[in-house]
């Protein structure tokens, strides 16, 4: 993770095969771009304080919400307001780009799980 390197995505989401595990491949102005491959379905949670943005690079990727459900394909974003309480989930496996604060824990104030990712990996 050099800062003015060109990352090739193709090839960092293809150095990790885990689900739910998000890595650090770039940060900016306290935020973290972070990839991650999702399959099933991630506990419901929310983040009082910060927004999410999420941007599929491969598959098809549910962001589900209380009262909706919104479906994205490749190339598609949608971003969560702070406090606003969701899942995520995947039938098949998808490639996802998530932007967010850097001090974010991806499984916000759920309890902590398998699900709760390790802080700061990096790819």
């Amino acid at each position: 993770m050099t800062r003015g390197a060109v990352l090739d995505l193709a090839d960092k989401f293809a150095a990790f095969s885990d689900h739910w595990r998000p890595r650090v491949a770039a940060q900016l102005n306290g935020q973290d771009v972070r990839l991650v491959k999702v399959q099933g379905v991630f506990p419901w949670h929310s983040h009082a304080d910060a927004e999410e943005m999420f941007l599929v690079w491969k598959g098809r990727f549910r962001v589900e919400f209380r009262d909706r459900v919104e479906t994205l394909g490749p190339g598609q974003l949608i971003v969560v307001p702070r406090g606003v309480e969701h899942r995520t989930g995947a039938d098949e496996e998808a490639e996802v780009l998530i932007f967010e604060p850097s001090d974010v824990i991806n499984t916000g104030d759920a309890h902590v799980s398998v699900f709760t990712a390790p802080r700061g990996q990096t790819i």
